[in-house]
C-alpha cells in the first residue's frame, strides 16, 4: 500500500477517535509492565480494576511485589482472570529485577532499543507485545505493539500481508509510519478494531475508513 494511503488512514482515525483513558504514558516502566501482564486475555475495564486493587494492597515496585505474599497478589488480580499465572509472573519478574537490575526497570530509558527488547523478552511471561508496550509507552522507544486488533485492522486495510506474523506486521507498519506516530497507530488501530473493524461482524458501512479499505463488505 502507498504511504500516502497509510497516512490518509491515520489522518481519518485521528479525526474520529480520541486517546483512550487507559492509555497512560505517565506510569513508570515497571508499572506499565505490571499493567500489561494483567491485561493479557482480559478487558481494559477488568485490567483497571485489578491494577487498582493491587495498588491498594502494595506499592507497585519490584521490591514490594517480590516480598508480597503470592496469594494476596492473586486475590487482587482475580477479576482479571488467569490470576494465579499473572501473580506468579509478576512476583518472578520482581525478584529478577531485584537480583539483577538493582530493583529497577529504568534501564530501558538508556539501553539501546534492541538490547532492551531482548532483555525484556528473556523475562518470564513477557512476549513481544508486552515488551513493545513497555518500550513504547514508558520509554518512547520506536516500536508498534501488535495486539489482536492491530493485527486484524492492519491486514484488512491492506497495510500488512495477510500471512504476516507478529514481527511481519510490526515491521511493515513501522516502514509506513514515522516514529512520532507509532503510539497513535497503536492506539487508533485498537479503537478502530474495537468499535468498527470487529472480528466476527465488522461494521463496514459505518467505518470511517471504509473508502480506503480493500476488505470492506457491502453490508454489515
Amino acid at each position: 500500500m502507498p504511504a500516502t494511503t497509510a497516512d490518509e488512514i491515520l489522518r481519518i482515525l485521528k479525526n474520529n477517535f480520541s486517546s483512550p483513558k487507559w492509555a497512560s504514558t505517565e506510569r513508570s516502566p515497571f508499572q506499565t509492565l505490571v499493567v500489561t501482564i494483567i491485561s493479557q486475555n482480559t478487558t481494559g475495564k477488568n485490567t483497571a480494576k485489578a491494577f487498582e486493587a493491587l495498588s491498594k494492597k502494595f506499592p507497585i515496585t519490584p521490591e514490594a511485589l517480590a516480598k508480597a505474599d503470592e496469594k494476596e497478589i492473586e486475590d487482587a488480580l482475580r477479576v482479571a482472570g488467569l490470576f494465579r499465572n499473572k501473580a506468579k509472573t509478576i512476583k518472578k519478574i520482581s525478584q529478577i529485577l531485584l537480583d539483577k537490575f538493582d530493583g529497577s526497570l529504568d534501564w530501558i530509558y538508556s539501553m539501546p532499543f534492541e538490547e532492551a527488547r531482548k532483555t525484556l523478552l528473556a523475562m518470564p511471561g513477557v512476549g513481544p507485545k508486552t515488551a513493545d508496550v513497555v518500550l513504547l509507552f514508558s520509554a518512547k522507544k520506536p516500536t508498534i505493539p501488535v495486539d489482536t486488533h492491530v493485527n486484524r485492522v492492519s491486514k484488512r486495510l491492506g497495510l500488512a500481508p495477510h500471512d504476516a506474523d507478529y514481527e511481519g506486521v510490526r515491521m511493515t507498519l513501522q516502514s509506513l509510519y514515522s516514529p512520532k506516530d507509532f503510539l497513535n497507530v497503536h492506539l487508533l488501530f485498537i479503537a478502530l478494531g474495537r468499535n468498527y473493524c470487529k472480528a466476527l461482524k465488522p461494521l463496514c458501512k459505518q467505518c470511517p475508513v471504509n473508502s480506503l479499505c480493500p476488505s470492506k463488505k457491502n453490508e454489515d
